[in-house]
């Protein structure tokens, strides 16, 4: 069963490897990272649907990671890669990486190689080759188009359910 409690070090261990920069841009790219679900509530009378951050959750439940970067500079920024692995115990939702003015990749092997989706396989127990599922994943890689301007951000995110 899945310890709740792990969910505050899950979105850290995203935080603590989710920027990969040149050693310029290290310094220039703020980062950060949450970890959040969606509940409805009732406001004015309509229900409406808030992300919150996550306090406990149990299998089966749906996890929104978010991780922002901001240029922090008086210059561009370019060779942006921002990499979060799918937490331990999790499996990521098929089709829900998000990220405008990115490229987005899959690994299969722990980070080592990424491909889009339509590229990635995995061997079966016998041998075989199969192509891959989004539950095979294990990484998910963002790779920002271009420059991020003076001032400017960005986000991407993905959704992982609690196996």
């Amino acid at each position: 069963m899945f310890n709740h409690r792990l969910i505050p070090a899950l979105c850290t261990a995203l935080l603590a490897s989710a920027l990969h920069l040149n050693a310029f841009a290290a310094d220039a790219v703020e980062v950060k990272s949450v970890a959040e679900q969606e509940v409805e509530v009732v406001e004015n009378g309509k229900k409406v649907i808030k992300r919150v951050p996550v306090d406990k959750a149990v299998p089966g439940s749906e996890i929104l990671y978010t991780t922002t970067f901001k240029n922090q500079i008086d210059k561009p920024v370019g060779n942006i890669a921002i990499t979060n692995p799918v937490p331990n115990d999790m499996v990521y939702k098929g089709g829900s990486a998000r990220g405008a003015n990115t490229e987005i990749t899959f690994s299969v092997d722990g980070g080592k190689q990424y491909a889009t989706a339509d590229k990635l396989t995995v061997k079966t127990p016998e041998g075989k080759t199969r192509p891959a599922l989004a539950s095979d994943y294990t990484h998910i890689r963002w790779t920002y188009k271009g420059e991020l301007g003076v001032g400017k951000s960005g986000e991407v995110s993905f959704r992982a359910v609690i196996k």
